[in-house]
């Protein structure tokens, strides 16, 4: 396992980080702990985690399997989606932040988390409320680092610029959807993060699992994430989606590469990536996911995967400038 440097921090994150959504839901504790050890086997340094996994259960799961070498380890979890139906039980507010973070460290018996991610836009509350109260945070150790977790790169940027201005702390780390079939974060996100430093943990490396192999145009299994959760078959729900998926695992096939390990293989393998996100229901698919740090991807591989999706359109309408069509001459003018 390799270790990076995780942005500016000076924390060090293993190559892949184990995502653990499924701990006391798809995965009892029983199988967590099996998992958490697969991991920590591996070299696996990093769990992420978030307040409302599993309503909190996957927190609780997960501090008590780290009590032994929580110093050895690094953990982060998120707040602002709702943890309760009460006005206040949401977003990025001080309340919500002050009392979201005190209820992840309790369930996660911890006195801090190396990173805390604001897992979603609170356009109810002002971007310098919320950033006072991170800053707060930092300040009194209960968290070491700030990330940001499906914001634009301009939402990202601006955080930055009042971050600056005002000298709180700063988000360092981003986390972003990124795979096969999910590739916007290549036109803007990734991009800003390699240029200003951010470390970047990326999440659903499979896309729900629909790069596992198991999902082909007129293939779908009974079970899974696909087909039991509705956020995922509404995110993966269009066609040219399970075209991409039949293609992918053919190519798989074809370079005798399990498909759920090259699709975390290829994340892995864009330079702004220091570690994909990685998860699993039980230890057999956690497996195929592990084994993608054995995987040296060649550049000629990680082109025919790139080929079998979209490559997203450029965060400007010049088209001509992403196809390599240069200015020639005097009769052409730049508009």
């Amino acid at each position: 396992m390799e270790y990076r440097a995780l942005g500016r921090t000076g924390i060090r994150v293993s190559s892949l980080c184990f995502g653990t959504m499924s701990f006391g839901d798809a995965a009892d504790e029983a199988a967590s702990r099996l998992m958490y050890a697969q991991c920590r086997e591996a070299g696996i340094n990093t769990f992420d985690c978030a307040n409302v996994y599993a309503a909190g259960r996957s927190e609780e799961i997960l501090g008590r399997l780290v009590a032994g070498d929580r110093d050895d380890v690094v953990l982060t979890t998120k707040v602002g989606f709702p943890t309760g139906d009460g006005p206040n039980d949401s977003g990025l507010s001080a309340r919500h932040i002050a009392v979201s973070i005190e209820a992840s460290l309790r369930r996660l018996d911890t006195d801090r988390v190396e990173v805390l991610f604001v897992h979603t836009v609170d356009p109810a509350t002002p971007i310098e409320t919320t950033l006072r109260s991170l800053d707060r945070l930092v300040r009194e150790g209960k968290v070491l680092a700030l990330g940001v977790s499906n914001w634009a790169a301009w939402q990202i940027v601006r955080a930055l610029g009042v971050s600056a201005c005002e000298g709180l702390a700063s988000f360092a780390v981003a986390q972003p959807m990124y795979n096969l079939v999910k590739r916007q974060a290549e036109v803007e996100i990734l991009p800003m993060c390699q240029a200003l430093g951010l470390g970047v943990l990326t999440y659903s490396p499979l896309g729900g699992g629909l790069l596992s192999g198991k999902y082909a145009r007129s293939e779908r299994p009974e079970t899974g994430r696909l087909v039991e959760n509705s956020m995922y078959a509404a995110r993966y729900g269009e066609a040219a989606h399970y075209v991409v998926a039949e293609e992918f695992r053919t190519l798989a096939q074809e370079s005798g590469v399990a498909p759920a390990t090259l699709a975390v293989a290829w994340v892995a393998h864009h330079p702004a990536v220091t570690a994909p996100i990685i998860g699993a229901r039980n230890p057999d698919q956690l497996k195929e996911s592990l084994a993608a740090v054995r995987v040296s991807l060649s550049q000629d591989l990680y082109e025919r995967v790139c080929r079998l999706s979209s490559t997203p359109p450029p965060a400007t309408d010049r088209t001509e400038e992403r196809d390599g069509v240069q200015y020639k001459g005097s009769k052409e003018r730049y508009k």
